[in-house]
C-alpha cells in the first residue's frame, strides 16, 4: 500500500505496519513457561528431579544385587564388611540383614515417587470435582457438601490414615486409597473458592445468555481457568504425600516387607545408627531430602509462573 506524496521508504514502512499477518502474539502458556525457565531455583530443582527419576529408571541396570537378596558373607559382620564398596557391588553398603542398600534405595525412591504422584492425582480429581460442583451450583448443595468437608477436616487426618491402613491392611492399594481419602479436602475448598469468584464473571454470564448448558460452561470455561491454581497446589501436594507416607512408614505402619519406602529405610537406619553403620541412614536420607526440597522448589516456581498478577 503506497501513499500519495510519500517517500518510498515511508511507503515500505506503512506496508510493514499494515501487514497484520506478521504480528504474532504470545500465549499465556508461553509467558508462564518463560517465567518458569527464568527461575533458577526451579530449574535446578527440576534437574535434580530428572536425576532422581533417572536413578530409579536406570539404576537397576547397574545393580549387582536384587533388593531381596542377602549377602551371607557380610551378614555376620555388617559394620566391618557391609560398608559401601565397589568391589563387593554394594555401592551404598548393606542393611542390618545383609541386603543391598543400593537396590533397596532404588525401590524405596520409586515407591515414594509413586505414592506422591498417585496420592496427589487422587486428591486432584476428587477435590476438583467436589469443589467445582459445590461452588458452581451453590445453595443448599454447597452448604451440605462443604459441611461434610469441615467435619472431615476436624478429624486428625493422620489418625484417619492410620485407621484405614489398620483396617484395610498394609498394602500399596490401601496406602494410595488412604492418602487420597485425606488429601482432597483442602483441594476442594481452594477450588470452591476460585469457582465462586469465576461464576460471576462477565464471560460466564455471556455464555449463559447465549444458551450454553451448565455442563459445557463448567468444562469449557470454569475448569480451564482453574488449571493454574490446581496445577500449583497439586505440585505442592506431592511432597506432602511423600512426607505423610514417610511418617507412617517411620511408625512401622506403612508398606510391609519385602517392599520398602524411603521413610522405612530411614527408620531402619536410625535404629542401627548407634552401631556405627551410618550409611544405612545417610543414603536414604539424602534421596529423601533431595526429593522433598526439589519438589517444593518446582511447585514454588510453578506458582510464580502461573500467578495471574505477574502476567
Amino acid at each position: 500500500m503506497a501513499f500519495f506524496g510519500t517517500s518510498p521508504k515511508a511507503a515500505e514502512l506503512a506496508d510493514e505496519i499494515t501487514d497484520f499477518t506478521a504480528v504474532r502474539g504470545r500465549s499465556l502458556f508461553r509467558d508462564a513457561l518463560n517465567r518458569f525457565l527464568r527461575n533458577k531455583a526451579a530449574m535446578a530443582s527440576l534437574f535434580i528431579l530428572v536425576l532422581i527419576v533417572a536413578f530409579v529408571v536406570f539404576g537397576p541396570f547397574f545393580s549387582q544385587w536384587s533388593n531381596e537378596e542377602i549377602d551371607w558373607v557380610v551378614m555376620g559382620d555388617v559394620k566391618g564388611m557391609g560398608g559401601p564398596s565397589l568391589e563387593t557391588g554394594h555401592y551404598f553398603g548393606v542393611d542390618d540383614l545383609g541386603r543391598d542398600l543400593f537396590a533397596r534405595t532404588i525401590q524405596a525412591t520409586q515407591t515414594s515417587l509413586l505414592v506422591g504422584l498417585i496420592g496427589a492425582a487422587m486428591a486432584l480429581l476428587v477435590g476438583t470435582f467436589w469443589g467445582v460442583v459445590a461452588g458452581y451450583y451453590g445453595g443448599k448443595l454447597d452448604s451440605i457438601m462443604m459441611r461434610f468437608v469441615d467435619i472431615l477436616l476436624a478429624i486428625p487426618l493422620t489418625l484417619v490414615l492410620i485407621l484405614i491402613l489398620v483396617v484395610a491392611g498394609r498394602s500399596f492399594t490401601a496406602l494410595f486409597l488412604g492418602l487420597g481419602a485425606v488429601s482432597w479436602l483442602t483441594m476442594s475448598r481452594i477450588v470452591r473458592g476460585q469457582t465462586l469468584a469465576l461464576k460471576s464473571r462477565e464471560f460466564i454470564e455471556a455464555a449463559r445468555a447465549t444458551g450454553v448448558s451448565e455442563g459445557t460452561i463448567i468444562w469449557r470455561h470454569i475448569l480451564p481457568n482453574l488449571a493454574g491454581v490446581v496445577i500449583v497446589y497439586a505440585s505442592l501436594l506431592v511432597p506432602e504425600m511423600i512426607l505423610a507416607e514417610s511418617f507412617i512408614s517411620f511408625l512401622g505402619l506403612g508398606i510391609s516387607e519385602p517392599n520398602t519406602s524411603l521413610g522405612r529405610l530411614i527408620a531402619e537406619g536410625a535404629g542401627t545408627m548407634a552401631y556405627g553403620t551410618l550409611w544405612q541412614l545417610l543414603f536414604p536420607l539424602f534421596f529423601y531430602v533431595a526429593l522433598i526440597i526439589a519438589m517444593f522448589f518446582v511447585g514454588d516456581g510453578l506458582r510464580d509462573a502461573l500467578d495471574p498478577k505477574d502476567r
